[in-house]
């Protein structure tokens, strides 16, 4: 089994590294070895997370210092789906995809 990124995964990443661009280059760096680090165990373990029925019956999350991997199962693969600080409006973020 593999992970992808979707494009709203990416575009998290990417915000992400812009806000660690300016405050601490450092950090940033191992937030996203760490994240790396994650993704490389949802492979081997994709129940690793836990569910999130009230966001989407097929998301789960796994949290990684204040982000949460939002991610689904499929026979071939992890797609991470989103990574969001955990203090964002949760509901709100995800209401299009209920």
């Amino acid at each position: 089994m593999n992970f992808i990124l979707a494009p709203s995964a990416i575009a998290d990443l990417k915000e992400i590294s812009d806000y660690f661009l300016q405050k601490n280059v450092e950090a940033g760096e191992q937030l996203f070895q760490k994240f790396n680090k994650r993704f490389e165990s949802l492979t081997r373990f994709p129940k690793l997370g836990k569910p999130y029925p009230k966001l989407h019956p097929e998301i789960r999350g796994l949290l990684e210092q204040n982000y949460i991997i939002f991610y689904r199962i499929s026979s071939e693969s992890v797609e991470i789906v989103r990574i969001v600080d955990a203090r964002r409006n949760l509901l709100e973020l995800f209401k299009e995809e209920r």
